[in-house]
């Protein structure tokens, strides 16, 4: 088991995924998509026809859903990965992340799948460097203009997307937040390659210490 993990945060359509994936293909580690975890609950309660509103049911639902997230995100053995960004999912997956019930399960799974790592951990979402992991060996926290992010998101309006930011930032359980220790990155116009390169680089400083 390993303890080396790299946490990063950020509003949506900042690059974390992308930049995650790349950074964890680079490494050789293992790679985490904590939002797909919510995105994945969120549709399975709409499949069930779960009440949005209902924090115990959607609490219950999520201790015990069973969640694939690689190659293909995958809810109790169902394929949902074209749907995790249908518009349905956008509006709903806020009330699905900011309760509280869900985030804890939530939490759980994501430590429990980091600690059985062999190498290391590359976990993004929005509340890895100060909740999930607030040890982790580096804390990224990615940014980019709105538009950037609009463009990023299939073209996914400014609107929902400064929304999504608002219920990010605002809600009472785990908002996002840069952690005070956190490598901030802003990704606007800059490659995919230039990012993971002056993580890794941060990285190399880190264990040269």
């Amino acid at each position: 088991m390993s303890t080396n993990i790299i946490a990063i945060d950020g509003p949506a359509g900042s690059g974390k995924s992308t930049v995650a994936r790349a950074l964890a293909d680079t490494l050789g580690w293992s790679f985490l998509d904590t939002g797909a975890m919510y995105r994945a609950v969120t549709c399975e309660a709409m499949y069930q026809g779960v009440d949005m509103k209902d924090d115990d049911a959607l609490g219950t639902l999520a201790s015990q859903v069973q969640i694939v997230t690689l190659p293909r995100v995958s809810v109790n053995g169902r394929d949902v990965q074209d749907q995790l960004r249908s518009d349905e999912v956008n509006t709903a997956v806020s009330l699905v992340a900011a309760n509280p019930k869900v985030r804890a399960a939530m939490v759980d799974r994501q430590r429990e799948f980091a600690a059985i790592q062999e190498s290391g951990t590359v976990v993004e979402g929005r509340d890895i460097t100060t909740v999930v992991f607030p040890n982790a060996t580096l804390k990224v926290f990615l940014t980019a203009s709105l538009e950037e992010r609009s463009r990023r998101r299939d073209d996914e309006s400014e609107h929902s997307v400064a929304r999504r930011d608002h219920a990010d930032y605002s809600r009472l359980v785990s908002p996002l937040r840069q952690a005070d220790d956190a490598l901030i990155l802003d990704t606007t116009g800059r490659s995919i390659e230039e990012v993971v390169g002056e993580i890794i680089q941060c990285l190399k400083n880190i264990d040269s210490k």
